[in-house]
C-alpha cells in the first residue's frame, strides 16, 4: 500500500512575490460584478494567484481591497494578482472588448453552452463575468457576452457559490491552455 505525506510548507515550491509578477499569466481576466460577499472577492483573489490569472476587475459596488475580509480569504493574493476597480460595468466591459477580450459570461441562460462542451481558443483571451451571488449577471451586461457558460449541476439547489465557480472556470480554462503544476 502506498505511504502518502504532507508536504511541509518549505517544500510547497512557494514562489516570492516579486518573481511571481514577473511570471507568464494565462490568457484569463475574471470580472466580478455586483458581488456582495467580501469572502468570495477574496477567495476568487487565491484561485487567481494558483492559476497566475492576468487581472481580475471589481465590477459595480463589488468590494475592494484593503479590506480585513477579503485579505482573510486572499492570504496574500490581492499582492500577486493585478486588479482594479470598474464602477460601471457596462462601460468597462465594452472597453475589455476593445482591448481584445472574448467575453464569457458564467450563467444559467438560455443557449449557453456546458462547460465541458466548451472549446477554449488558445490564441484568445478571455474575460470571464461572475454576477451577483443572488441574482447572477444583470441583464444589461447579457448582451455584451460573447459565449455563456453553464455548469452544469445535478443537485436541488442549482446553485454554487461563486468562488466555487469561479474555481472550477479557471481550472478549466489553465488546463485547456495548458499550464502545468510547476510550470514557470
Amino acid at each position: 500500500m502506498q505511504s502518502f505525506r504532507k508536504k511541509k510548507i518549505a517544500e510547497l515550491g512557494r514562489i516570492d512575490p516579486l518573481r511571481y509578477r514577473e511570471l507568464p499569466r494565462l490568457p484569463l481576466a475574471v470580472w466580478l460584478d455586483r458581488i456582495r460577499s467580501h469572502h468570495n472577492v477574496g477567495s476568487v483573489f487565491r484561485t487567481a494567484d494558483a492559476f497566475r490569472v492576468a487581472h481580475i476587475y471589481l465590477g459595480g459596488y463589488t468590494p475592494a481591497p484593503p479590506h480585513r475580509d477579503i485579505h482573510k480569504t486572499a492570504l496574500g493574493a490581492t499582492e500577486t494578482v493585478a486588479w482594479s476597480s470598474e464602477p460601471e460595468s457596462l462601460a468597462g466591459l465594452r472597453r475589455r472588448k476593445e482591448e481584445g477580450y472574448t467575453i464569457v459570461g458564467v450563467e444559467q441562460a438560455f443557449g449557453s453552452i456546458p462547460l465541458q462542451a466548451f472549446e477554449v481558443d488558445k490564441n484568445a483571451r478571455y474575460l470571464l463575468v461572475l454576477g451577483n451571488e443572488v441574482n447572477g449577471i444583470d441583464e444589461e451586461l447579457m448582451g455584451e457576452l460573447d459565449h455563456c457558460i453553464e455548469i452544469p449541476q445535478f443537485g436541488s439547489k442549482h446553485s454554487l457559490n461563486i468562488s466555487v465557480a469561479a474555481g472550477l472556470l479557471i481550472w478549466h480554462f489553465a488546463a485547456a491552455f495548458g499550464f502545468k503544476a510547476g510550470a514557470e
